[in-house]
């Protein structure tokens, strides 16, 4: 009985020291501190973030921006505003934020609802997408951001198309 105790006490400790000797393979990215396996994944994750959409925009505080002068302009827009008059802009500012941020390459993930689940409900037509699309654009503009990364976040705007508008996909 004590031997298999002893065994597990000195495995215990042989691994912890092995361990605490091995120093973490860290990166800090928007004051966020990632933790990896061996340097090559640090790597890889640092290159990722550096081509990414995302960080090309500006991180963190530039999608943050962006949406907040976004619903100034979609709130001022009498084709799409009556989709706001019950919503918790607040809320779906933080939302909008969070999606955008995952759709353009940060590297925290979307966790809300698909595209299609959270506009089944909205009775959406393709003046709706396209006005949704138009102040997306104006905003980008009056900010200043590089057309080449404006199509970018264009053709990804796109993308969603079908399922905001709950179509089938093209092709399908």
């Amino acid at each position: 009985m004590k031997t298999p105790t002893l065994l597990l006490a000195l495995l215990s400790v042989l691994f912890l020291t092995g361990c605490a000797e091995k120093a973490a393979v860290t990166y800090v990215y928007e004051d966020v501190t990632y933790t990896f396996a061996d340097e090559s994944a640090r790597a890889k994750f640092q290159t990722d973030r550096e081509k990414s959409l995302y960080h090309r925009l500006g991180g963190k505080a530039a999608v943050e921006a962006a949406v907040d002068k976004f619903y100034v302009k979609v709130l001022a827009d009498k084709r799409i505003n009556h989709f706001f008059e019950d919503i918790n802009m607040t809320t779906q500012h933080r939302k909008q934020k969070a999606f955008l941020s995952a759709a353009f390459g940060s590297p925290v993930a979307w966790k809300g609802k698909d595209m299609r689940r959270a506009h089944e409900d909205m009775t959406l037509t393709e003046v709706h997408f396209n006005a949704v699309a138009e102040n997306l654009q104006k905003t980008l503009e009056e900010m200043k951001v590089p057309q080449p990364l404006i199509s970018e976040v264009m053709t990804i705007a796109a993308s969603t198309k079908d399922a905001v508008l709950n179509r089938k996909p093209a092709g399908k």
